[in-house]
C-alpha cells in the first residue's frame, strides 16, 4: 500500500479531489484513493467511511483530516482539510457571484439538473463497489444484506433522521460484532467465522 509523499503531495490530492465532486465527492474519493493512490484497501475505505459518517460535520471533510492525521499527524489533518476547501471556496464564491446573475436562466437551471443526476449516479455506483468489503464482516452476508436494506428504506422512504437509523440499526450490530469477536477470542476461533 502506498502513502502520501509529503503534505504537499496531500494538499494537492485533496484539492484534486475536491474539485472533482458536483454533489458529493464520495465516489471520485473511492476511486482515488482506493483504486489510483491505493492509500487505503477497500476495506479500509468502508470503516473509515463509516466512522466519518457517524462524526459531526461534512463526511469527506472528516475522511480526510482521519488519512491526513494517520500519516502526518495534526499537520496532515490541517493540510489534508486545506486541500479540500481552499480551492473549492474560491471557486465556490465566483460561482455564486455567477448564479446570483444568471440563476433565472433556463440554461443554467438545466445544466444544475444535469449535474444533480450524475452526481447521484455516481454516489450509487460507489455504494454497490463498497458492498463487496460486507463479504469479509463477521457477520453473514444475508443478515449484512438485509441490514443495508432496512437502513436505506427508513432513511429514504420513511426519512428518519440518520442519528436514529444509526441508533437503531449501528449500535445493536456494534455489540453483536464485538461480542462475536470477543468470544472468538476467548475460544482461539476463526474470528471471520460469519454470524448467520
Amino acid at each position: 500500500m502506498n502513502r502520501p509523499a509529503s503534505l504537499t503531495d496531500l494538499f494537492f490530492s485533496f484539492t484534486w479531489l475536491a474539485l472533482q465532486g458536483f454533489g458529493g465527492v464520495l465516489a471520485v474519493v473511492q476511486r482515488e484513493l482506493v483504486e489510483h493512490k491505493r492509500w487505503m484497501t477497500q476495506q479500509t475505505f468502508a470503516e473509515e467511511w463509516a466512522v466519518a459518517q457517524i462524526m459531526p460535520g461534512p463526511n469527506v471533510i472528516n475522511l480526510a483530516m482521519m488519512i491526513g492525521g494517520r500519516y502526518f499527524g495534526l499537520a496532515g489533518a490541517l493540510s489534508a482539510l486545506a486541500g479540500m476547501l481552499l480551492v473549492p471556496l474560491v471557486i465556490v464564491l465566483l460561482l455564486a457571484v455567477f448564479y446570483a446573475r444568471y440563476a433565472t436562466h433556463p440554461e443554467v437551471a438545466g445544466a444544475l439538473h444535469g449535474m444533480s443526476a450524475v452526481s447521484a449516479g455516481l454516489i450509487a455506483a460507489s455504494g454497490l463497489k463498497m458492498l463487496r468489503t460486507l463479504k469479509s464482516l463477521p457477520l453473514s452476508l444475508t443478515i449484512s444484506g438485509l441490514i443495508c436494506i432496512a437502513s436505506f428504506v427508513c432513511a429514504a422512504f420513511f426519512k428518519l433522521p440518520l442519528i436514529l437509523v444509526l441508533l437503531v440499526f449501528g449500535f445493536p450490530v456494534c455489540l453483536l460484532i464485538f461480542r462475536k469477536l470477543g468470544s472468538g477470542a476467548a475460544h482461539k476461533t476463526d474470528p471471520q467465522k460469519k454470524i448467520s
